[in-house]
């Protein structure tokens, strides 16, 4: 499978009133990730042509993060999609190696034009699935 990864430095503004970062942030960060790896393997004309929603998230918390801590964020995709769905995964790990927060997110395919769910392309997931 291929894998993404980048590294997210938490900010001021993320930071809820218990000193660590926002449940809706973790959430925010998900989809950022998910969307730059999508950005970064997906060719132009996928990326012109479809656009993904997300139709659940299950997150596990393990850990906080602080303001000024980065976390390395990893998202791949195990399995090839269901019809128009593909189960995407994420991990967000501190540089100690522990991890802080784990998901497993359901995403749904888009095309632009009509509006409407689709099944996935086998050429659009290919990129995602090689090793």
């Amino acid at each position: 499978m291929a894998r993404y990864t980048t590294r997210i430095t938490a900010g001021p503004a993320d930071i809820d009133e218990l000193g660590h970062v926002n449940n809706a942030v973790w959430v925010r960060w998900i989809q950022d990730v998910a969307t730059a790896h999508w950005q970064a393997v997906a060719p132009p004309e996928h990326r012109d042509r479809y656009v993904w929603v997300v139709t659940r998230h299950e997150i596990d918390y393990r850990g906080n993060v602080a303001a000024g801590d980065t976390v390395t964020a990893e998202t791949w995709v195990a399995e090839p999609p269901r019809g128009a769905r593909f189960d995407r995964h994420m991990r967000f790990g501190g540089d100690d190696g522990r991890v802080r927060v784990e998901a497993k997110t359901t995403w749904a395919i888009v095309d632009r034009e009509t509006g409407r769910i689709l099944r996935v392309p086998p050429e659009v997931a290919a990129p995602f699935l090689a090793a």
